[in-house]
C-alpha cells in the first residue's frame, strides 16, 4: 500500500473507547474545583497554575491501584515543579529567550521519566506545555510561592481524584490495591535518542518562533513535541499531519467561543466541558480532539491573561504548522536507520 494511503487511513482511524469515560469524569472533576474555588475566592488569574496542576488526572489511563497512585505522584510532583520554574522565568524582562533553554531542560527531564517510569500518555509534552505557558506571562517575584502553592494543591487534589475508584473498591470488596506489572522501558540508547530529540525540538522551535516575533512562542515548542511522542516516521507524520487538522478546525470553535465574551463562570464551565471531551475523544482519534483541545488551551490562557481574539488564532495556527514540521524534520533525521 502507497504510503500516503496508509498516512491518510492512519489519521483517520478511530480508536477504540477503552474505558474513556472514567478518564473524562476524573479529569473534569480535577479541573472543575480548583477553577470555581479561585472564581469563588476572586483569583481567576491563578487558575493557570490550577489546570496545569489538574493535569495530573491525565495520566495512568492504563493502570489501575498502586501503579496509577504511583504514575500520578511523579506527575503531581513534576507538573508542580513546571509551572514553578515557569513562574521564576515570568520575573525576567528576557522571559522570551531565557524560556527556550529551560524548556529544553524541561523537556530532556519528561523524556527521560517518561521512557524510565513508562508514563501514559507518553512523553514531556504537558510538562512543557505547563512550564513555558507560565513563563510567557509577565510576572513578579511574589507569583512563584503562589503558583507552587495553587499548581500543588490542584494537583493533589487530582491524585486524590484518581485514588477514589481505586480505594471505594477496595472498601467495597475488601480486595488489596492491584499493582500490575511495570511495561519494560526501552534500551537507554532509545531513551537517550528521545531525549535528543526532545531537546532539538524544543530548541529549535522555539528560537525560531522567538525570533519572528510571534506572540506565543510555547505553542511552536509544544506543537514540535507532538509528532515524537510516536517513536517512528510514520506514525510521527501521522500525529503532526492531525495536530495541523485538528488544530485548524478547533481554532474555528474558539474564536467563536471568544468572540461570545462570555462571563468568567461560564468560561469555567466550558474549559471543564473541553476537558472532558477532549479526553472522550484522543484516545480515538487525536485530530477529532484537538476540536476540543485547542479552545480549552486557548480559554485556559485566556482565562490568566486576557487576549486578543484576532492575535490567539494567529500565533496557535502559525506556531503549530512551524512546530510539527521541526518535530517531523527532526524524527526523520534522528531516526533510527538499522530500522528503516
Amino acid at each position: 500500500m502507497p504510503a500516503h494511503t496508509t498516512v491518510a487511513r492512519e489519521v483517520l482511524r478511530l480508536g477504540a473507547h477503552n474505558g474513556a469515560h472514567r478518564v473524562a469524569l476524573r479529569a473534569g472533576i480535577s479541573v472543575l474545583v480548583p477553577l470555581l474555588i479561585l472564581w469563588s475566592v476572586d483569583q481567576v488569574p491563578w487558575s493557570i497554575y490550577a489546570a496545569f496542576g489538574a493535569m495530573t488526572s491525565l495520566y495512568g489511563r492504563s493502570v489501575v491501584g498502586l501503579e496509577r497512585v504511583r504514575m500520578q505522584v511523579t506527575l503531581a510532583v513534576l507538573l508542580t515543579w513546571a509551572v514553578g520554574l515557569g513562574a521564576l522565568v515570568s520575573i525576567s524582562d528576557h522571559r522570551g529567550w531565557l524560556a527556550v533553554p529551560v524548556a529544553a531542560l524541561v523537556a530532556g527531564v519528561g523524556s527521560w521519566i517518561s521512557d524510565v517510569e513508562s508514563w501514559h500518555p507518553p512523553g514531556p509534552l504537558f510538562l512543557i506545555f505547563a512550564f513555558a505557558a507560565v513563563a510567557s506571562i509577565p510576572g513578579e517575584a511574589t507569583d512563584l510561592p503562589i503558583a507552587v502553592g495553587v499548581a500543588g494543591s490542584s494537583a493533589l487534589f487530582s491524585l486524590l481524584v484518581g485514588s477514589a475508584g481505586a480505594a471505594w473498591r477496595r472498601l467495597r470488596t475488601g480486595a488489596p490495591l492491584s499493582s500490575p506489572t511495570r511495561l519494560r522501558p526501552p534500551p537507554r540508547r532509545a531513551a537517550r535518542r528521545h531525549v535528543a530529540r526532545a531537546v532539538a525540538s524544543v530548541v529549535i522551535a522555539g528560537s525560531l518562533a522567538t525570533a519572528i516575533g510571534i506572540g506565543h512562542p510555547y505553542w511552536a515548542m509544544v506543537s514540535a513535541v507532538v509528532p515524537l511522542v510516536a517513536k517512528d516516521l510514520l506514525p510521527q507524520a501521522v500525529r503532526g499531519i492531525q495536530r495541523i487538522i485538528g488544530t485548524a478546525l478547533g481554532l474555528v470553535s474558539a474564536a467563536l467561543l471568544l468572540e461570545l465574551d462570555l462571563p468568567v463562570l461560564a468560561l469555567i464551565l466550558v474549559v471543564v466541558v473541553m476537558q472532558v471531551a477532549a479526553e472522550l475523544l484522543v484516545g480515538r482519534n487525536y485530530a477529532i480532539a484537538l476540536v476540543a483541545i485547542t479552545p480549552l488551551a486557548l480559554l485556559m490562557v485566556h482565562l490568566a491573561a486576557p487576549t486578543p481574539t484576532r492575535t490567539l488564532i494567529i500565533d496557535r495556527g502559525v506556531e503549530t504548522v512551524i512546530g510539527v514540521a521541526i518535530g517531523i524534520l527532526i524524527g526523520y533525521v534522528t531516526r533510527d536507520r538499522k530500522e528503516a
